[in-house]
């Protein structure tokens, strides 16, 4: 799957502010702002953007006031060919974990497709019904909601304050200068300054448990390649240090190293090869990446790390042993 960075959150919001005010007239702005993830300041940003585009949004004040939109409007219907919903079904079927019927993905795709012409959905809908689709060893697709106020953050440079959960299900809360959100193989990230720790950090979206945008502002770096800045520091800046040393040549080792395992470096002459990295998880980088690579390998830093990988190792002998 592509490395996207996501641009566009404010607009996402402002159309998804521009459905609310459409299909719940007087909707209040602090009502308006916690269906949006956001404060009922910035909900009213997207009124003014709204206004800004055309569309007469309309205010009353009072106990009974609100937003609605003014007489008259009519918003143009969205069209699609049928290979635009057969690519979409496909997409969504293609992700880290197939939509059920009741989540939010399952619930809009049903809606586009009752809602288009029966010759435009059909083949689109055969393939929703009649293929299956796998679903991930993980559930990794974060909350739209978090998603979209990170996203907005983002491209507005305000902060945020995050409360994030590792693998190892501990929670911690940092302020975070949010400079992209980051889709990359199905998963999604947010990279950013987080200020508690003083250095750049990538976060799983998903992981994130409430964010809240905060006054202020900042300057991301000039130049900014997110996608690349992202696979440079995924494994960075996590709890347990680990030092793999292999006894191949970096090019036959790099096969088998995704960018979260850390960096490799050559040694003795390239005849073997350092992987340093870092991670919230040891038994995950043990037992599931260190384990399922097929090349002789010594742990030699973390001390974490290496009780994982005796204990993986201890399992496997046990399960070979004599009765």
């Amino acid at each position: 799957m592509p490395t996207v960075d996501l641009a566009a959150g404010p607009v996402a919001r402002a159309l998804r502010a521009l459905e609310i005010v459409q299909s719940t007239p007087g909707v209040t702005a602090l009502e308006l702002g916690r269906r949006l993830g956001v404060t009922d300041r910035a909900a009213r940003r997207y009124v003014a953007t709204l206004r800004e585009a055309g569309i007469p949004v309309e205010s009353t004040r009072g106990r009974y006031g609100g937003y609605r939109l003014g007489r008259g409007v009519r918003l143009p219907p969205l069209s699609f060919t049928s290979e635009e919903v057969l690519g979409l079904v496909m997409a969504v079927l293609e992700g880290p974990a197939a939509p059920r019927p009741d989540d939010p993905l399952g619930t809009a795709l049903g809606k586009i497709l009752r809602a288009l012409p029966e010759n435009v959905a059909r083949d689109a809908a055969k393939v929703r019904t009649r293929v299956a689709a796998g679903r991930a060893w993980t559930e990794s697709r974060p909350q739209p909601a978090t998603t979209s106020t990170l996203a907005a953050a983002a491209a507005e440079r305000r902060p945020v304050r995050v409360t994030y959960r590792t693998a190892s299900g501990r929670d911690w809360e940092t302020v975070v200068d949010p400079w992209a959100v980051v889709v990359r193989r199905g998963y999604w990230y947010l990279l950013g300054f987080a200020h508690g720790a003083g250095a750049v950090r990538t976060l799983r979206v998903d992981r994130v448990r409430r964010v809240v945008e905060l006054e202020g502002g900042f300057e991301p770096p000039t130049g900014l390649d997110a996608a690349a800045v992202l696979e440079e520091h995924l494994a960075q800046g996590w709890e347990h240090d680990a030092r793999v040393v292999f006894d191949a040549p970096p090019d036959e080792v790099r096969r088998f190293i995704g960018s979260p395992m850390g960096r490799l470096e050559p040694l003795d002459a390239g005849a073997r090869t350092l992987l340093v990295g870092s991670t919230s998880n040891v038994e995950m980088y043990a037992g599931e990446w260190l384990a399922a690579i097929p090349l002789s390998f010594r742990v030699e830093g973390g001390p974490e790390l290496r009780e994982a990988v005796a204990t993986v190792a201890a399992r496997m002998s046990a399960a070979v042993g004599s009765d």
